[in-house]
């Protein structure tokens, strides 16, 4: 991605959840441990590309996590450059 302004970011980019262990809470769970592990080595803000549909995709495409999954975990939209790819982040000082 782009950046979209000189701030230093560190960056989710994608998830794997096995089939058979999908809607359980396990990208959620390893979004809050990507958080924890980049503030602990520095990062002060954790940016990421999710996919923002009204419905649910094709699993196959959600591997960048569903925006709704990002808000829950107090990310905030700062660009949008294509309908339903947002760019969020989460300012990880105090955490």
């Amino acid at each position: 991605m782009k950046p979209i302004d000189d701030q230093p970011v560190w960056s989710v980019v994608c998830f794997y959840t096995a089939l058979e262990a999908r809607g359980e809470g396990i990208s959620e769970n390893m979004l809050v441990h990507a958080a924890l592990y980049a503030r602990r080595n520095g990062a002060r803000l954790l940016e990421a590309y999710p996919v923002d549909k009204p419905h649910r995709g094709r699993d196959d495409s959600m591997w960048f996590g569903a925006k709704s999954m990002y808000d829950r975990a107090g990310f905030r939209e700062v660009a949008r450059r294509k309908p339903t790819r947002p760019v969020v982040r989460k300012a990880l000082r105090g955490e």
